[in-house]
């Protein structure tokens, strides 16, 4: 069946996600308008496709256990020289995310894996572009926030056109779907018709 590739993430809801998604563009990231703005709680991850169904079983159990938790991010700040992003801060809900994605990449379990740096979450707002553009994004949001209870992640899909594409939400416990927000002008989510969590996040930075 060949491979996938796949990451984790909580989308950045409305009217958030698209306002940061559009700064992003507008800061020259080429690659805003495919990925769902987001934090990233399992980075891209190629697998076997046929191992999706034991994937999905996993993400459903992790998700029904877990409860929903304030998300706030405030400011700027960069992982430069060392890798070149700017991303805004999640200055409350930390623990939850760093819990949540120790947990999605248990050992043993169908996305173990390791990560070439330490987990630090966070919502990117510039990659890869020019050192100048890069200064104009952590100035042009040094001031900004945004606060929203998160309850729920999504998994997605990376498409031979490098556009992420939601595959299933994962609402905490046993509350209603839709614990992942849509952001306006994302990809269409081939599961429900409906449109899924905005183009940038996720699952790359």
């Amino acid at each position: 069946m060949g491979t996938v590739t796949l990451g984790v993430s909580i989308a950045v809801p409305e009217p958030y996600g698209s306002q940061l998604q559009q700064l992003r563009a507008g800061f020259g990231d080429a690659a805003a308008h495919g990925i769902p703005t987001h934090v990233t709680l399992v980075p891209p991850t190629e697998v076997e496709a046929e191992r999706l169904p034991e994937i999905r079983a996993h993400l459903a159990e992790v998700a029904s256990a877990f409860g929903p938790f304030v998300m706030r991010l405030a400011g700027t700040g960069t992982f430069r020289p060392l890798s070149p992003v700017v991303f805004v801060q999640v200055v409350e809900g930390a623990t939850g995310c760093t819990r949540l994605q120790g947990l999605l990449r248990d050992a043993g379990g169908p996305l173990q894996r390791e990560l070439a740096f330490p987990y630090h979450p966070h919502v990117t707002v510039a990659h890869g572009i020019s050192e100048e553009a890069m200064d104009l994004a952590f100035d042009t949001l040094a001031d900004y926030a945004a606060e929203w209870m998160c309850s729920g992640f999504a998994l997605y899909e990376q498409g031979p056109d490098g556009v992420w594409r939601k595959l299933r939400e994962y609402p905490f416990g046993s509350g209603p779907a839709g614990g992942v927000p849509a952001q306006l002008g994302s990809p269409v989510d081939e599961a429900t018709g409906a449109n899924g969590p905005g183009a940038s996040s996720a699952p790359r930075s």
